[in-house]
């Protein structure tokens, strides 16, 4: 059996959290979904993987709810669900930058099309900025990009505050896995007095799904957020495997390091991980 993977957000304000909350578990219980659904004040964000029928059913329902209205989204198939369970989850913020002062509801950067995105970045005068984590960025990245070197999506204002300038960097280009944190993050910049702020709508998955790789300007895996780890430029699953330990992303050379345990340690953690922690994994690894 072949299932779908779909992942949306849209910034929008939401009221009535509880309620809403209630009622997207039970409507994705029914469908018998699986994945992670955030709701805050702010929108909604989510990735679900089921049968292509209840995606479907779970996608017209969000967008009739009105509150919600039309919004983009993107499909995957998988021979298997991603995610152990469902979870639908209330949070201060869908992405987690720490501002509260912004609102990507009242103001966002410019969106660019995947197919306007190769031109953008080798524009001599643009500075690219990839927003994810550094594990992230390691794994794969846009040509030409600079790494902000942050462990964490909030770590990012700090980064802008300490590199960049208004009145240096007249363009600034920006890109995420799918869209979300670019856009909030644009956003920001915006508050910040930058004026000329570009962003690479859907992310980087919406630009391997329609740039082809002799086109692409992409190098390396993407890092998703599910049981698949990665994906290369085909969208397929790559041999990187989550550490147990520290949920380090690990590669294949990387399995074959003395100091990877399956389950247990990695190269990233296995001189630093507690015999406390070593042992509950263990422990775990034997009743699996």
């Amino acid at each position: 059996m072949t299932f779908t993977i779909a992942t949306f957000y849209k910034f929008v304000p939401l009221a009535e959290l509880d309620s809403l909350q209630e009622e997207l578990l039970a409507h994705c219980q029914q469908w018998n979904l699986r994945g992670t659904i955030l709701l805050a004040s702010e929108g909604i964000n989510a990735t679900v993987a089921g049968s292509s029928q209840d995606i479907n059913y779970l996608l017209r329902w969000l967008r009739h709810h009105p509150d919600i209205g039309p919004f983009a989204h993107q499909e995957f198939t998988a021979s298997t669900i991603p995610f152990e369970r469902l979870k639908v989850k209330l949070k201060d913020e869908i992405v987690t930058l720490g501002r509260p002062d912004v609102d990507p509801n009242q103001q966002v950067g410019t969106y660019v099309d995947p197919h306007a995105w190769n031109q953008l970045i080798t524009d001599p005068e643009v500075f690219l900025i990839d927003t994810r984590n550094a594990f992230e960025v390691e794994m794969g990245t846009f040509k030409g990009a600079t790494n902000p070197d942050t462990r964490a999506f909030r770590d990012l204002p700090a980064y802008v505050e300490a590199n960049l300038n208004p009145a240096q960097h007249k363009k600034i280009a920006m890109f995420c896995t799918g869209g979300i944190r670019c856009e909030k993050a644009t956003s920001y910049l915006l508050k910040q007095g930058f004026e000329q702020v570009y962003h690479l709508k859907g992310g980087i998955l919406n630009y391997l799904t329609q740039i082809p790789p002799t086109d692409s300007l992409w190098q390396g895996e993407c890092f998703v957020f599910d049981d698949r780890v990665a994906i290369d430029h085909a969208l397929q699953p790559t041999p990187y495997v989550l550490c147990g330990g520290c949920g380090h992303p690990v590669s294949v050379v990387e399995q074959a390091s003395p100091h990877y345990e399956p389950g247990i340690a990695c190269p990233y953690c296995y001189t630093t991980l507690s015999p406390e922690r070593r042992a509950q994994l263990t422990r775990r690894q034997h009743l699996h």
